[in-house]
């Protein structure tokens, strides 16, 4: 069957990973809406603009109206939405765009759909979904236990972004029980990869040992993450969106837990092999000379780990990427691509 999906924050990381997928590898139609605020970059969807399945519209998912004209124009099977801010530094530095973009977001785009929803006919409401796609970090800290997130586990956020990102799950939810919009639910682990943009840590990391520039690791580094490729990513997006279970929610994770300090020393080691030191340029002993340790951030959580059976026996969904050839691969698409991330740097990025 060939779906017509509206994706919301398609220029961003995710977002574009998932679209290049759904145009180069699915027969799907694909609506593309983004506001593009700083993490948006339409020079990610480059090698797809063209395609005669893409189309683009610059929009902010929290005007209802035009969300809800998008819809009736695009006429989506599925809506898929992925528009969030999404970095936990910036919500702490300023949260209010966190909860206008997180929270009432969700609620405008949730609105539109519903009244979108409503005016299908019956065969047309029984095959649309909503897919809200959301993060780990709504359940908490599982601090020093072997414990793992399961799509059982209570919301317990740290932090405003997460807080935010909790709160859009629930009234994902509340509309599904109260007014019977079919929506699905995702939480994923912390993703990785090409076109990320260079504030997060991996791509900060090699960007900055390339500049011979520190590479700050928060308090000891010691923090455990669940690394997902997001190639891997958006193959189980559209897994859940296509044939999850409405109501429910699915967990989706890499099963690679890495310390942060294990990510920043990996990536150092096959930098030190793909670009070996020219010592006239860095004036530095290796890579990891550059390491550098920073105060902690406020309410920092210890780990993240994610129970993905449920997909996996549900849905037969598993990841194909390893932390170790996901990590290569994404290092090798740094070094060899200058052309999308020095624009970024410089402050003149593509919108």
């Amino acid at each position: 069957m060939q779906h017509r999906i509206l994706v919301t924050g398609g220029a961003g990381f995710i977002g574009s990973a998932l679209i290049r997928y759904l145009i180069n590898e699915t027969p799907h139609q694909v609506l593309n809406v983004d506001k593009l605020t700083y993490a948006g970059n339409l020079a990610s969807l480059k090698e797809i603009e063209q395609s005669e399945r893409y189309q683009f519209a610059q929009t902010d998912i929290c005007d209802q109206a035009a969300m809800l004209q998008l819809m009736q124009a695009f006429q989506p099977t599925i809506v898929m939405h992925l528009a969030a801010e999404s970095h936990v530094d910036r919500s702490i530095d300023g949260p209010a765009d966190f909860i206008q973009t997180n929270i009432v977001g969700t609620y405008s785009l949730l609105e539109a759909a519903r009244q979108y929803w409503l005016s299908l006919n019956d065969v047309l409401k029984a095959s649309f979904r909503f897919h809200h796609v959301s993060t780990d970090e709504v359940y908490g800290d599982l601090e020093q236990t072997d414990a793992l997130f399961t799509e059982e586990t209570p919301y317990a956020p740290s932090s405003p972004y997460s807080a935010s990102k909790a709160s859009s799950d629930h009234l994902v939810r509340a509309w599904q029980r109260t007014y019977g919009l079919p929506t699905v639910i995702t939480n994923c682990s912390n993703n990785y990869g090409p076109y990320h943009f260079p504030e997060k840590l991996i791509p900060l990391t090699i960007l900055n040992a390339l500049a011979g520039k520190p590479l700050p690791v928060y308090g000891d580094g010691s923090q455990i993450r669940d690394w997902l490729y997001v190639d891997d990513h958006a193959r189980a997006l559209l897994c859940v969106a296509t044939q999850g279970s409405i109501g429910e929610t699915y967990n989706i994770g890499g099963h690679n837990e890495k310390q942060n300090i294990e990510v920043v020393r990996s990536i150092c080691t096959i930098l030190e092999e793909l670009a070996p030191i020219q010592h006239s340029k860095l004036n530095i002993q290796n890579y990891e000379s550059l390491l550098t340790f920073v105060q902690d951030r406020p309410g920092h959580d210890v780990r993240y780990a994610i129970d993905a059976s449920k997909i996996e026996h549900e849905l037969g969904w598993v990841p194909k990427e390893t932390f170790e050839t996901g990590l290569r691969k994404t290092v090798e698409w740094y070094l060899n691509r200058p052309d999308w991330w020095q624009p970024l740097l410089d402050g003149k990025g593509s919108k």
